[in-house]
């Protein structure tokens, strides 16, 4: 990996944006001078969730780069450079850095590509793609650290499922929680937490699904939005790509990819092996519903706060998990059906005024 190397020389001044409206200017001064020309383009490649956005730069020598957009107050770039560097000396796919200016949140790239998986995965290339994907997440768990990132452990799960009452019960629903149906909650959640810290720790990407995964010929897929790793449950990231918020796959389907990759896990002594297909369904089923649940207040929160609609087309999926996850289990009996009385047959979709 080329080393970030510091964008502005003696003779240059960085530009000091002190407002959105500061940005372009900002952005293209920076690509101009890592590039060190004064004919390069920028244009709209994509946004994610957080204030990040991300623009492709092209030169006149037909060269293509990524340029990421983090404006101070969207978080510090360290993170992201900690992990990427990490990722890339584990042999995965993760972005060159090329240039960096921490201060004003500018980052150049290497192009992974537009080919999200998300935009080309189908029932014929399902198992292809997925076995790329299983394959880097297997190497992830084994040869990447997770020395000295966050733990997510019980008051870092705790925030996470505090996000489903607080956005999709109150905010989106309009729900009052009563004191017994909080006594529900509060018990399914402590189900969650326990299944969570109870499994292997290892290194999680914490995001990783088919929109962060890109399809690139040589080394697929190339990996991207990993800043929010931790240290956390060995199915976190099997249940993040498998059971998708944004595209869906039969259930059988499912469960064969992700005992498969239990079985590599075994395979590379990177599991107990007293670790049963059993045990392991309960840990992928449980910890999809952690995760779900918090995704679901994350998803209102989007549109109520950041006042990004896009998301709330995708609650039904979301909720769908939920529901049938739930029912599979008797202890959680009670707090699906009370989900169930709180969405009834309303449209998830509808932004409530």
């Amino acid at each position: 990996m080329l080393a970030a190397r510091s964008l502005y020389s003696a003779r240059m001044s960085p530009p000091r944006p002190t407002s959105p409206a500061d940005r372009p200017a900002a952005r293209l001064a920076f690509v101009r001078a890592a590039l060190d020309t004064a004919t390069a383009t920028i244009e709209p490649a994509s946004a994610d969730a957080s204030a990040r956005s991300y623009w492709r730069v092209r030169t006149a020598g037909g060269d293509s780069r990524v340029l990421m957009d983090a404006p101070p107050g969207a978080g510090d770039l360290g993170m992201w450079l900690d992990i990427d560097l990490r990722l890339r000396r584990a042999g995965l796919n993760a972005p060159e850095v090329f240039a960096a200016d921490r201060a004003h949140g500018f980052l150049l790239l290497s192009d992974l590509g537009e080919r999200a998986y998300l935009s080309v995965l189908d029932a014929a290339n399902a198992d292809a793609l997925y076995a790329d994907a299983l394959d880097a997440l297997l190497t992830m768990q084994t040869h990447v650290s997770a020395s000295g990132l966050p733990h997510f452990d019980e008051p870092f799960i705790v925030r996470e499922l505090e996000l489903m009452p607080r956005w999709f019960l109150e905010r989106h629903l309009g729900i009052a929680v009563g004191c017994g149906e909080w006594d529900v909650i509060e018990l399914a959640f402590r189900q969650l937490i326990n299944n969570a810290v109870g499994q292997p720790q290892v290194f999680m990407h914490r995001d990783y699904h088919s929109r962060n995964l890109m399809q690139v010929a040589g080394l697929n897929p190339g990996i991207i939005d990993f800043q929010d790793a931790v240290l956390g449950p060995v199915t976190y990231d099997a249940v993040s790509l498998l059971r998708d918020c944004y595209i869906a796959w039969d259930d059988a389907r499912v469960r064969g990819w992700a005992e498969g990759h239990r079985q590599r896990l075994l395979g590379a002594g990177a599991l107990d092996p007293r670790v049963d297909a059993a045990r392991w369904q309960r840990w992928f089923d449980l910890t999809g519903l952690q995760r779900h649940l918090k995704v679901l207040g994350i998803f209102c929160r989007l549109w109520y706060r950041d006042g990004k609609r896009g998301y709330l087309k995708d609650l039904p999926l979301v909720w769908h998990y939920v529901h049938t996850v739930a029912a599979r289990y008797p202890e959680l009996h009670d707090f699906n059906a009370l989900m169930e009385r709180f969405t009834g047959k309303r449209d998830l979709t509808a932004p409530r005024a």
